[in-house]
């Protein structure tokens, strides 16, 4: 028995890409870290969050790339000159991608108590019925 796959699919015409785009999601190394939290806030908007604590908003950087969001972070190091009996909060960097379907939008990002929020909204797609004339073999 052949394993139907999305790009493969008899009726689903012209996905690879978006088979693609899974794959390489799922391969963007995403970690764990920071964790997050996505919600619904509406019939046509949700909201992900995540817990940046110890992050300025200049250390964060938010991107739309090739219809993937991209949240990236880089503290600096400010441990020189300073002795630390215990070091559990640790200076790390770290990306985090979330794929955009067509017609998602990012709008604005907040930070508020060491959380991070960005909101997004889907656009309602208009509904297009286009006829297909049929002409008979030979003419054109």
């Amino acid at each position: 028995m052949t394993k139907l796959t999305l790009g493969t699919h008899p009726f689903l015409l012209g996905f690879e890409q978006l088979e693609r785009l899974v794959e390489r999601t799922a391969k963007s190394g995403n970690d764990g870290y920071p964790p997050y939290n996505i919600e619904q806030t509406s019939d046509r908007s949700y909201r992900i969050t995540l817990a940046v604590a110890g992050f300025s908003d200049s250390d964060l950087a938010i991107t739309v790339e090739d219809k993937q969001l991209v949240i990236r972070g880089r503290q600096t190091d400010d441990s020189e000159g300073r002795v630390f009996l215990h070091r559990g909060i640790a200076a790390r960097q770290f990306q985090r991608s979330f794929v955009l379907a067509d017609g998602v939008d990012v709008g604005e990002a907040v930070m508020e108590n060491g959380l991070l929020h960005v909101d997004l909204t889907r656009q309602v797609a208009d509904s297009v019925v286009q006829s297909i004339r049929i002409r008979k073999s030979g003419n054109k």
